[in-house]
């Protein structure tokens, strides 16, 4: 199997980490503006919210770390892909034992979601593991 090009990786985990924070962020303001009911309901949720902002700047500064072939980035992606592939695969866990029969159309959309971010995690640690990637982050 050939690895991903180094640069590619950096690029999409960056990308995709910052949007992921815009878009966690713009949430959390519209909740906060909505009515109280809600705030409460998210000042409930201010630890998990924490720590899934947390995750996802690891995700960045590993995307950032990456860029600019800093020595700490293949540890940081490589922990935010195993992060983000066992979330994803207790979420669609709990999705599937939350939704009654049939699941099919339920499992369909979950798999064309969850399969290629796992996919591009599995792909991404064994790249930053290769020779290649030991090589030029030395």
């Amino acid at each position: 199997m050939d690895s991903l090009p180094l640069p590619l990786i950096g690029w999409v985990f960056t990308l995709a980490s910052a949007a992921a924070l815009l878009v966690g962020a713009w949430m959390i303001v519209g909740v906060h503006r909505s009515n109280a009911a809600a705030r409460r309901q998210l000042a409930s949720r201010v630890l998990d919210d924490t720590v899934l902002f947390a995750i996802w700047i690891l995700g960045l500064a590993g995307g950032i770390g990456v860029l600019l072939r800093k020595s700490w980035a293949p540890m940081a992606l490589q922990l935010f892909c195993v992060t983000l592939v066992v979330l994803i695969v207790l979420s669609i866990w709990n999705r599937l034992r939350a939704s009654t029969p049939p699941r099919t159309l339920l499992v369909v959309s979950l798999l064309l979601f969850a399969v290629p971010i796992l996919v591009l995690c599995v792909a991404t640690v064994l790249t930053l593991r290769g020779d290649g990637a030991r090589a030029v982050f030395g």
